[in-house]
């Protein structure tokens, strides 16, 4: 879906790993590797002998609202974020929508599917892609920003997010990949005291579910419920439900949080290894704080090219606006996996 702006907003890190690249070592997407883990498997598997039956969410529903510390009214179960992104643009009515860059490009591409006019904000790369709350429109009345963001992997200030909050303005704040962050620091969940705020949470990508769509909206009861009515019946699938109920419970959490550290000792391996291609050109967006790198290089789009033909994907940047051909997003992995990627980009990079 390119837009009179350029970027093609729908292109996305699977692109890279489809038809000839499901052979390459994915760097491209921004999924935990090894997941979803035997004991979610599991309990998956469990739910598929209810399928004769409707989907049931008022468990799931309260399980989230309970990891939260939140009353269930404040909780909607979508199909993944995305389906989340499609219930804000088609049910607000809002007149002048706006989308804090780079970032997750499907909340603008929702919002212009359903008619809206999108104005962006472009956060700099000299002002190492934070957030200037001064340059979002006063008369914005909808304002989008994820935490940390992707692609930049920038952990934005919660407060200075929460500043952004005005009366008449929702707030939406993408927190997908808030729990692998160690201490999920700057997340906003349990926020009840910042107006018009909604904060979508996915659980497909710490723990691998992509394939099945669950994620869920944190907002007031009346957002939610005007959410809700522009849902289909039954949106999110009984696997789906079963899913979300335990990936938020105790174990899981636990699970969720040892894994954020061990991401953080993973990226700052592949960040060291980085280092050394200083002298080529190479810069690392930063500081990072998700379980992905922003990186900028003299001739990207051909290193790409050639990392695919040494056996690994990169997202390449230039798709997210304010980006350009030269930036590419590298998922962080384990170090033995690190290590074969910077063995391949420096082949990769010398040509």
């Amino acid at each position: 879906m390119p837009t009179d702006d350029g970027p093609d907003l729908r292109h996305h890190g699977d692109a890279e790993v489809r038809d000839d690249g499901g052979s390459l070592i994915d760097l491209a997407v921004n999924v935990r590797a090894d997941t979803p883990p035997a004991w979610l498997q599991e309990r998956i598997a469990g739910s598929l002998g209810g399928l004769a039956a409707y989907p049931d969410g008022r468990a799931a529903r309260a399980a989230v609202a309970a990891r939260h510390g939140l009353p269930v009214e404040r909780v909607l179960l979508t199909a993944g974020a995305a389906e989340a992104f499609v219930l804000l643009a088609r049910a607000l009515k809002v007149r002048r929508p706006v989308v804090v860059h780079p970032q997750f490009t499907e909340p603008e591409a929702a919002l212009r599917d359903a008619g809206h006019t999108v104005d962006r904000v472009l956060l700099r790369e000299e002002h190492g892609f934070r957030l200037d709350p001064a340059a979002v429109p006063e008369d914005a009345d909808l304002v989008v920003i994820g935490n940390p963001t992707n692609p930049t992997s920038v952990l934005h200030p919660a407060d200075a997010i929460a500043s952004l909050a005005r009366p008449g303005r929702m707030l939406v704040v993408d927190e997908a990949f808030m729990d692998a962050v160690p201490g999920e620091r700057e997340s906003l969940t349990g926020r009840v005291d910042v107006p018009g705020l909604v904060v979508l949470r996915s659980l497909t990508k710490t723990w691998g579910l992509a394939g099945l769509r669950i994620g869920y909206v944190l907002a007031a009861p009346e957002t939610v419920e005007e959410l809700e009515r522009a849902q289909p019946l039954w949106p999110v699938s009984t696997p789906a439900l079963a899913a979300a109920e335990a990936c938020v419970g105790p174990r899981a959490v636990a699970e969720a949080a040892h894994a954020a550290h061990r991401i953080a000792a993973d990226r700052a391996h592949l960040l060291a290894g980085l280092a050394r291609f200083a002298p080529a050109g190479l810069r690392v967006a930063g500081p990072a704080e998700g379980p992905f790198l922003l990186v900028r290089l003299p001739h990207a789009s051909a290193v790409r090219r050639r990392l695919r033909d040494l056996g690994y994907a990169v997202r390449r940047g230039d798709t997210f606006p304010g980006l350009g051909g030269e930036w590419l997003r590298l998922a962080v992995r384990d170090r033995r996996t690190s290590d074969g990627f910077l063995r391949a980009l420096e082949r990769a990079v010398e040509g």
